[in-house]
């Protein structure tokens, strides 16, 4: 399973990923059976059962990817801009974790996720 697809389905459910992992972006409005999935409201949810951690999750590819319990390395992170056509330096710089975030929210949006403008930078 892809990166994004284990984001996803963590987030807006195992159908949406399923869909994605076959092709990202083409699966647009590939929401699961329940419907739309507040993507805020589900990652807070996640937050709170982990305790509530010290993770910038709302502005941090790399904290997002903690809080999912993924390894945020470069590695890792490389392959997510990759997933997701990222073509500028693959270095971690701040231009790419920016990149990546906004990307991962919008890709979520695309494939069955409700996310608020404050998500999407």
């Amino acid at each position: 399973m892809s990166i994004f697809s284990t984001i996803q389905a963590q987030i807006v459910g195992a159908n949406a990923a399923a869909a994605a992992a076959t092709s990202v972006g083409l699966a647009a409005g590939a929401a699961g059976a329940a419907g739309p999935v507040d993507v805020e409201q589900k990652l807070a949810e996640i937050h709170k059962a982990k305790g509530s951690p010290n993770l910038n999750w709302r502005t941090s590819i790399a904290d997002l990817m903690r809080l999912l319990d993924l390894d945020p390395s470069l590695d890792n992170r490389k392959e997510l801009a990759t997933e997701l056509g990222y073509t500028g330096a693959k270095d971690g710089s701040a231009e790419m974790n920016i990149w990546l975030y906004k990307n991962v929210m919008g890709e979520l949006e695309k494939n069955g996720g409700i996310v608020p403008a404050s998500l999407k930078g």
